[in-house]
């Protein structure tokens, strides 16, 4: 391994996204984000996030139907 650990807590995958504290909670909670618990901690896996990232995602809201993808 290169030192990186292999999950992020929900507020260090927040800031790597530029989003809020509570709406990676309730991003967590949607499923949105993925998550696992262990014990009382939720910790985001780092390979499950940067897997999100790179799928294209809807924007302009619920049902707009605008894909972001390339430029």
């Amino acid at each position: 391994m290169d030192g990186e650990r292999l999950t992020l807590t929900v507020n260090e995958a927040a800031k790597l996204l530029g989003i809020g504290r509570q709406l990676a909670y309730d991003r967590v909670k949607t499923g949105e984000i993925p998550a696992i618990k262990i014990g009382r901690r939720l910790l985001i896996p780092r390979r499950a996030l940067e897997k999100l990232l790179e799928q294209p995602q809807l924007t302009g809201g619920r049902g707009s139907g605008h894909v972001l993808g390339p430029s």
